[in-house]
């Protein structure tokens, strides 16, 4: 009997194998697009642009902002992928394959959890640090990207470590809009062998892949521990 499974494991993960690839394609695409948009987002949040009438202070941009993350935030990423999918089609009359639909819905929704993250990085600094900075002579930008940058990227670490580990179960949602993944491969190959072998070592493979971005985000931590604040 178990040497039976073992044959059967044995010739399900190449294909399996093919779907993991696709999951790490997913996963580096968004990360690339969703961390840079992500760090914008919180800037973006963080400039004091806006008209100041009375004591009402008007910011287009923050708010622009805030209801981009409300909606990507407040709405299933399984709609949104359906939407990118299927809406220019509608509206447009134009196609766009799904690996493409995935990772631009993937990256806009990655993008408002990041940009929160990173917002809540830069609150976090004590205002007291500008002060000594801009009274040594720096100016904003020296400021923010030798004192308070190295600082936010520590405490958002944690954090960031875990939403790259949800990233790597969410690219499961792929399948919705027919994106072949590791999900995708051992849904197929459950139906083609009437097992759930396939599901087993899919799960295997997802644990094992966020064990490894967990470790990677531990070594990361400790590297940067040298500063305690």
């Amino acid at each position: 009997m178990l040497s039976e499974t073992l044959q059967k494991a044995q010739t399900m993960m190449p294909i399996l194998l093919d779907g993991t690839l696709d999951v790490i394609h997913i996963f580096v695409w968004t990360v690339v697009l969703s961390v840079p948009l992500g760090f914008l987002v919180a800037l973006g949040r963080n400039l004091n642009l806006g008209l100041h009438i009375g004591r009402v202070s008007i910011r287009p941009l923050s708010w622009i902002i805030q209801f981009y993350q409300l909606i990507m935030r407040g709405t299933p990423l399984m709609l949104q992928l359906m939407f990118v999918m299927y809406a220019p089609a509608f509206l447009f009359h134009t196609r766009i394959d799904r690996f493409t639909a995935t990772i631009f819905a993937f990256a806009i929704n990655y993008a408002a959890y990041f940009g929160e993250i990173f917002r809540s990085g830069i609150d976090s600094i004590p205002h007291g640090q500008y002060e000594a900075a801009k009274m040594l002579g720096y100016t904003k930008i020296q400021t923010f990207f030798h004192i308070i940058l190295p600082q936010v990227v520590k405490r958002v670490i944690p954090p960031t470590g875990s939403e790259f580990m949800v990233l790597i179960k969410d690219s499961a949602l792929a399948n919705v809009i027919g994106q072949p993944q590791l999900f995708d491969s051992a849904q197929k190959l459950m139906t083609g062998s009437s097992s759930i072998l396939p599901l087993i070592l899919a799960g295997v493979i997802f644990l094992l892949l966020n064990t490894i971005v967990e470790y990677g985000f531990k070594l990361l931590e400790k590297k940067l521990n040298y500063y305690k604040g």
